[in-house]
């Protein structure tokens, strides 16, 4: 006798890499005779991924949690798993305080989530599975993407070794740890025989994949590889630290056609003073250089950052000394953050807080000043024409949504597509790569017509 599965849903919060591991758990589950369902209402097990980087997060996932209870409290959901950073960061507190929750999980018992909730079938008692995170998946884990059938993440390493000021990530995932070369393209070769055309390598940090093996692995030699695989055609680096731009690694960028012209390489900061109270190990000339350095290896390079306002002993000059890096620089991609103090980090322990209030108007002035240059790039893209990746079709009006390869998915702008002044009737799916002429620009987004053939 068929023995009925049991559905279960995930709810994926934070970022890509977070992203990954629920994945990883949907493969394992599914391959372990759970049935996956995508509303939270129609499962027996409901998954919650959380992040627990920094206060907003923290939030949102507290948020999801209690939202999930509410089913559980109406009958419609019999179990529900908190798994991620914010079960690895506060086990006991968040097991005191949320009775309703059945599990928590650390970012290290990812392989385990099978098992552990056979383990609680059994056994009620135990809610808590958290342990030093020492787990990497590999191409043989199962994994049930939940990206589009064209696009995918691909997760080269874990954990970190840096000791930023402002920054849990390694307490929450460990020491810096890569995969093999084989693993990855393994992995790659199985994507792009299914389909997928746009391969996004993510890790805490990216140019030091490979060196923690001590075998040679780099991330140019990996790249250098993954470049011959058929069916990719679009390869993307996100969150790279500002060490090891080597001159191979951007020789490789550079004379590739698969490896998109962009480098998401987070800065935080760029005066002395503050990029010293942060541990980055970069001074601001530093920074500059590397600017120079990928803007002068990489021609028509995309370059995105992050940047941290409100720091701990963030000055008016420090500030000023930003926003002139900032307007000088032109970053074509920029995030900007107010400073969250987290327990727990060496940040926390400092004096010398900017006001809430102070922070919320450096971070409006910089996000002012960014809206500024990211339209006046764009509106320098008017005329051209442009490659781009069909992810959405409306199919009553014909309009497309798309993204080029300076667009990474979810973080950053689109193309808006019109069907141009043809009428062509052909029809397009997500995941076709079409040629547009850009039309109009907005602060973020592009408008564009579809060329025809």
């Amino acid at each position: 006798m068929n023995q009925i599965k049991q559905k279960f849903s995930i709810v994926s919060l934070g970022c890509a890499r977070n992203l990954v591991d629920s994945e990883v758990m949907a493969g394992l589950l599914q391959q372990h005779a759970y049935e996956m369902v995508e509303e939270a209402a129609d499962a027996d097990v409901v998954l919650v991924n959380t992040c627990g980087f920094i206060g907003p997060a923290k939030e949102e996932s507290i948020d999801t949690i209690l939202d999930i209870a509410r089913l559980k409290a109406a009958g419609k959901v019999q179990k529900l798993v908190v798994a991620g950073c914010l079960s690895q960061r506060y086990p006991d507190a968040l097991a005191k305080e949320l009775p309703e929750v059945d599990l928590f999980i650390g970012t290290g018992e990812v392989p385990r989530i099978a098992e552990i909730l056979d383990q609680h079938h059994a056994n009620t008692t135990k809610r808590q599975y958290v342990g030093v995170p020492s787990y990497l998946y590999d191409h043989a884990t199962p994994r049930l993407r939940a990206t589009p059938p064209y696009t995918a993440f691909v997760k080269v390493s874990e954990g970190c070794d840096h000791k930023c000021a402002f920054c849990i990530i390694p307490q929450l995932r460990g020491p810096h740890r890569s995969r093999s070369i084989d693993s990855v393209l393994d992995e790659m070769m199985l994507l792009g025989q299914n389909g997928v055309k746009e391969i996004n390598l993510i890790a805490q940090d990216l140019t030091a994949y490979g060196r923690d093996r001590k075998d040679g692995t780099t991330l140019q030699g990996l790249l250098r590889q993954i470049a011959q695989i058929k069916g990719i055609e679009w390869i993307r680096l996100l969150y790279a630290y500002p060490n090891f731009l080597d001159p191979p690694l951007l020789e490789i960028i550079r004379d590739s056609e698969k490896i998109c012209k962009y480098f998401d390489i987070p800065f935080q900061h760029v005066s002395k003073s503050v990029l010293q109270r942060m541990r980055r190990g970069k001074s601001g000339s530093a920074v500059r250089e590397a600017v120079e350095k990928l803007r002068g290896a990489i021609p028509h390079l995309t370059l995105r950052t992050s940047i941290i306002v409100g720091f701990p002993g963030e000055t008016e000059n420090d500030f000023s000394e930003l926003l002139d890096f900032v307007e000088e620089t032109q970053f074509e991609r920029l995030g900007v953050f107010k400073y969250s103090e987290e327990e727990g980090t060496a940040a926390a322990r400092m004096t010398a807080r900017v006001p809430e209030e102070e922070k919320e108007r450096r971070w409006q002035e910089l996000m002012d000043l960014q809206a500024s240059i990211s339209r006046k790039k764009n509106e320098a893209l008017i005329g051209t024409i442009q490659r781009v990746m069909i992810d959405d079709v409306d199919l009553e009006s014909g309009k497309l949504t798309g993204r080029t390869q300076a667009h990474a998915p979810e973080v950053d702008g689109v193309v808006w597509i019109e069907r141009g002044a043809s009428g062509d009737e052909s029809t397009n799916l997500p995941g076709d790569m079409i040629n547009v002429q850009i039309i109009g620009a907005l602060d973020y987004d592009l408008i564009g017509e579809k060329l025809h053939a």
